[in-house]
């Protein structure tokens, strides 16, 4: 308790920001992308911003029946789903070509081969959490290998972006829009946020417990809370929310079992909304990360409008305190 209570302090004391001179808050340590949502993520060297999010980012979801997405919630081998895209597919101007795939393996199955230039047909009443709308479906071939994957039916569909929105919730984010992600486009964690929580745990935690897109180093634990306005290769972010936590960090990511209480147990004495934000409700939520949006996703289209591993965080803006983020 004692850490955690001198992480808390240090976090509240400030030093979000740039440091002197205008010196990075940060770096971008890792990119990481999740193309089918709930599965396992795909680290990248680059990756281009889209008007969604990531390029390839939650691009496709699986769907029961019903046609409602599965979510390791409900599903925790989601988490030994693996997925590949050509190396190129991260260049900004890359077009699949008729070869071109999204290879998928997963235990006790051969691969499966999606090709991402092929036609669709569309599957109507996809719903992922408040939204539904239409989406492509990826076939028989796809739905039979999910379905004895997961052993009931399932189909692999794909966003239909040239007729479908999904707008952010307008009260945290106006005029944005997203695929299957659950919130927001973007969210951003911090290897000391990591390393602090992993002194408190008995058994230490990696990052795929929490799913970031955008993982960042060299900044003090919890710092990445209170940044409002960031740049990063020239594009502009905004720090829109909190991420409150699910059950997701509680599955083993590498053998897709769920692990108890942990890390959420711990999390409860020093990143619960009781701890962080006392003004607010919500106060049992616990709470890793923020999501971001980027101001550039919604103009017109252009070029560098991309993101590498070693690029430099700078930090326009921040919160007073984390009682005063959004959440």
């Amino acid at each position: 308790m004692e850490k955690a209570a001198s992480f808390l302090s240090s976090l509240l004391g400030g030093g979000g920001g740039d440091g002197p001179a205008g010196e990075p808050a940060a770096t971008v340590a890792s990119i990481l992308i999740y193309p089918i949502k709930s599965c396992r993520g795909v680290s990248v060297p680059q990756a281009p911003v889209t008007s969604t999010g990531f390029m390839w980012d939650r691009q496709w979801v699986v769907v029961n029946a019903k046609g409602r997405a599965l979510t390791q919630r409900v599903e925790p081998r989601m988490a030994l789903v693996e997925t590949e895209l050509p190396p190129a597919a991260f260049d900004e101007d890359w077009q699949p070509t008729p070869d071109s795939c999204l290879v998928i393996r997963a235990p006790g199955m051969d691969t499966l081969k999606v090709p991402l230039a092929a036609e669709h047909a569309t599957l109507d009443d996809v719903s992922v959490w408040e939204w539904s709308g239409s989406a492509y479906d990826e076939g028989p071939e796809a739905a039979e290998w999910l379905s004895a994957y997961f052993g009931k039916p399932s189909r692999l569909v794909r966003f239909k972006g040239e007729s479908e929105i999904r707008p952010t919730n307008p009260e945290y984010a106006q005029g944005y829009k997203i695929a299957f992600t659950d919130c927001f486009p973007f969210l951003i964690a911090s290897q000391g946020s990591l390393d602090a929580l992993n002194e408190l745990l008995k058994e230490p935690v990696p990052i795929n417990r929490f799913r970031p897109n955008i993982l960042v180093d060299g900044c003090h634990p919890y710092a990445e809370d209170l940044w409002k306005t960031m740049k990063i290769n020239k594009l502009t972010f905004d720090g829109v929310k909190l991420c409150d936590r699910c059950k997701v960090p509680t599955i083993n990511q590498e053998n897709g079992i769920p692990g108890g209480t942990e890390p959420t147990e711990t999390m409860l004495t020093f990143r619960s909304g009781e701890v962080i934000r006392p003004s607010h409700k919500n106060k049992q939520k616990v709470y890793f990360g923020q999501n971001l949006v980027c101001k550039e996703s919604v103009s017109a289209k252009g070029k560098g409008r991309i993101v590498k591993v070693g690029d430099p965080v700078h930090v326009l803006q921040t919160y007073p305190s984390s009682d005063e983020v959004p959440a």
